[in-house]
């Protein structure tokens, strides 16, 4: 059995990684979040410590390192906003135990780049989740792109619109510095899986930039991509809109959507399945997207839309909207 902790324990992803390390068989033996609205512990770890001041965690998990007669923690999940990705993961590190950190690892490569220095001075290693990768359904996509002759260029279009209220803005999500903007924060995901899938970014243009939606091109080894993500619910397509839906997702591979809807309950099990196993993504594995978000995010607008997506060229966009 594995001894964790846990970082940002009262958040929106806290509970997948709860049931991962209770479904992995291991245990939950501290926890931090500024907000005490944490009775999800009950469910999964009742006995776990549980702390909303940073210090006092940092100092405890300290002292279980220390003690001779207690037994340090192996593992810790990094659940908090993003801006915290950095400094939790350096207090994994430094206390010589695992990182397994949310998407996105960090916002910057040269972040990136430090952590890798400070990895290499510690027993401890980094894990992304990158929960896609092990979808089923996208595992047997990769084998048939891998598959098919090495020069094929794909046509790609992803519509991402998820809708989000006006606290969305105010709060660490709408601050740029904190989320990465919503290439990053709503994005990240989507773009690994499309590097995955399809192979590293040759050339990138951005096409819209703002706080509630953006858009660009990208230019894979194999596919050619075009993107479109939002957080309005006015850019809902109106059959979405009709049935009272709030999220559309769409990838479409050559006009051909892929469908992979269904089976995300025990993804992130699977990740910790993986971590455990001695496998699991690495800071290398992130390194791809975190670089393309902070290209997309730092480029400058292209007024040229011959490569942009369906919705900004003021088409009908896709036809099953």
């Amino acid at each position: 059995m594995k001894y964790f902790a846990m970082t940002g324990v009262a958040g929106y992803i806290a509970p997948r990684h709860l049931q991962a390390i209770h479904d992995t068989g291991n245990t939950l033996k501290a926890a931090l979040d500024p907000n005490d609205s944490v009775g999800i512990l009950d469910r999964y770890f009742p006995d776990a410590s549980f702390f909303t001041e940073y210090e006092r965690f940092d100092r405890h998990l300290d002292r279980l390192r220390r003690d001779t007669t207690r037994r340090p923690i192996d593992y810790l999940s990094v659940c908090t906003p993003n801006y915290l990705h950095d400094a939790h993961i350096r207090l994994a590190l430094r206390l010589g135990a695992n990182a397994i950190c949310e998407k996105p690892l960090v916002a910057n490569p040269w972040q990136l780049d430090a952590l890798q220095e400070m990895e290499a001075e510690s027993p401890g290693k980094v894990y992304s989740v990158l929960q896609l990768r092990v979808h089923p359904a996208l595992i047997a996509l990769r084998k048939k792109i891998q598959e098919a002759p090495s020069d094929t260029k794909y046509e790609v279009n992803l519509t991402y619109m998820t809708s989000r209220g006006p606290w969305y803005l105010y709060s660490w999500k709408g601050n740029e510095d904190k989320s990465g903007g919503i290439s990053t924060n709503i994005g990240v995901h989507f773009y690994d899986l499309l590097i995955w899938l399809f192979g590293p970014a040759q050339s990138t243009e951005t096409h819209l930039y703002e706080r509630t939606k953006a858009s660009g091109y990208i230019e894979l080894q194999n596919a050619r991509v075009s993107w479109f993500l939002s957080i309005d619910r006015n850019d809902l397509p109106p059959a979405a809109k009709a049935a009272g839906k709030t999220t559309y997702r769409s990838i479409t591979v050559n006009g051909e959507e892929i469908e992979f809807s269904e089976g995300f309950t025990d993804l992130h099990t699977r990740v910790y399945e993986d971590i455990l196993a001695g496998n699991g993504f690495g800071m290398e594995d992130a390194r791809p997207a975190i670089e393309l978000v902070y290209a997309i995010r730092t480029s400058p607008i292209k007024k040229d839309l011959e490569k942009a997506h369906p919705i900004l060229r003021g088409e009908a966009a896709l036809s099953h909207m």
